[in-house]
């Protein structure tokens, strides 16, 4: 009887479902919304509801039930804390899945980038977390609940601090920046008179829009600003700590595949970010950190995970390959038809 796997990277904006058999041909692909129960008003019983919605989609189209199912995979946002990975695994476990994994989502970067399924993924997007599996199976997350744990890093941060910048040079004997400029257009106004007003009336309004500034810092960056490079060196430098936190916390030998991912990480084009990164964390964790910009899409790793739990042991590098280039032109083609 024909098996499968299945592959779920969930965000807080949207959720990718990918159904593949158990010889890893592509069989079906589904996007929907968020199934975090951070972004859910019922919660963990939300994910529970949307989660049972589009499996029941998923399955009905191609004639198979939850117990056709070898293993299961889900890269989950929100799954910070014991707590919240426990309540989600009972999700998991009342929809009918009895083989599988449930992880924060930084964890599908190492399954997808790294050469023996082990290693340290830092995530640098929108926001920031870091997650380790060691070569003993043994996985630990570093951030991922805010600033009260360092989570210093990604494109919100950097806007914010674009911002605070700018006030510090006007106000608190900060340096001079052109990131001012890109700061004043931002918020509307063309006198430093009327920053404070426009910090509390105008930014609220145009939050959603905050990603613009933290492009315009790397911008800056590579005109020389030095407030724009201190700033990417403050990034790297929190980066390190958390990715490196991970390999003092688990058992590596000596060349430690650290993977990078997220929008940050992929588009920023300034290379003292990563240079400082790389600098940083052997500094810390005093071993060889293989540095890998993750170029494939974190669902990879999903679907490469469930297959490693179907056979018992890490697919090679062809099987890999396979699976990244079907999951990629599957994203493509959503993407495109989304243009």
């Amino acid at each position: 009887m024909r098996k499968y796997i299945i592959g779920v990277d969930g965000g807080n904006t949207k959720t990718d479902y990918f159904l593949f058999d158990n010889e890893c041909n592509f069989i079906d692909f589904h996007r929907a919304g968020t199934c975090s129960h951070e972004g859910l008003p019922d919660s963990f019983e939300g994910s529970y509801r949307v989660m049972k919605e589009e499996f029941t989609k998923l399955f009905e189209r191609n004639n198979i039930t939850v117990n056709d199912i070898s293993a299961a995979v889900f890269g989950l946002a929100g799954v910070d804390t014991p707590y919240q990975k426990k309540r989600l695994e009972e999700v998991v476990s009342r929809l009918g899945f009895a083989n599988y994994k449930v992880v924060n989502d930084s964890f599908l970067g190492i399954k997808a980038g790294s050469t023996n399924g082990s290693g340290v993924c830092s995530i640098n997007g929108t926001g920031t977390s870091a997650g380790g599996i060691d070569e003993d199976g043994t996985y630990i997350q570093v951030g991922g609940i805010g600033g009260i744990v360092g989570d210093e890093a990604g494109g919100s941060w950097l806007s914010r601090r674009a911002i605070t910048e700018t006030y510090n040079y006007y106000y608190r004997f900060g340096k001079k920046t052109l990131l001012s400029e890109y700061v004043f257009s931002y918020l509307e106004i063309d006198d430093p008179y009327y920053l404070m007003e426009a910090i509390s009336d105008v930014l609220p309004r145009k939050r959603k829009e905050l990603g613009i500034l933290g492009i315009k810092v790397f911008k800056c960056a590579r005109k020389g600003d030095e407030v724009s490079l201190d700033l990417l060196k403050e990034m790297a430098n929190n980066l390190a700590r958390s990715a490196g936190g991970c390999v003092k916390s688990l058992n590596f030998q000596d060349g430690v595949d650290v993977i990078l991912a997220g929008s940050v990480w992929v588009k920023g084009d300034h290379p003292i970010l990563i240079e400082t990164f790389k600098e940083k964390i052997n500094e810390y964790t005093k071993k060889k950190c293989n540095i890998i910009v993750l170029t494939v899409p974190p669902a990879t790793g999903a679907i490469i995970w469930a297959k490693e739990l179907v056979d018992g042991k890490f697919p090679d590098k062809s099987i890999r390959e396979l699976i990244c280039e079907k999951v990629q032109a599957q994203l493509e083609k959503i993407e495109s038809r989304g243009k």
